[in-house]
């Protein structure tokens, strides 16, 4: 029972989020005006309605932008970890993230030049 004293205080910060959440989610939904209009109906960064047959054809440029993002995504991932750890991991840890933020770079660039990042 004594160690369970010890979670109170993150139990409280997590009732205390969980209910400002809850709050401000109901307070707008009170307070903002419900009007939605074309505008705000319309396709929003898809690039294709999203309410048509599951089954049209849309640009590979999509997935190539999406596999853009999971890439860095993931490169963040490792750099946390590592910068953490950077005193513990000396020069080799050091030198190893440098190569893989090397690749990654060297990647970028080539998705650059192809013009998988370009719009018509």
């Amino acid at each position: 029972m004594p160690y369970l004293a010890e979670y109170l205080p993150i139990a409280l910060f997590l009732g205390i989020a969980i209910g400002l959440s809850g709050a401000f989610v109901i307070g707008a939904l009170l307070v903002g005006a419900q009007r939605p209009d074309a505008e705000k109906l319309s396709a929003y960064e898809c690039g294709f309605e999203a309410f048509d047959s599951s089954r049209q054809r849309f640009d590979i440029r999509f997935y190539l932008v999406a596999i853009l993002f999971i890439i860095f995504d993931l490169e963040i991932a490792f750099l946390f970890p590592w910068a953490v750890a950077l005193g513990d991991i000396g020069a080799f840890g050091f030198w190893s993230m440098v190569v893989f933020l090397l690749v990654l770079t060297i990647g970028f660039i080539y998705e650059w030049k192809k013009g998988a990042l370009d719009w018509d």
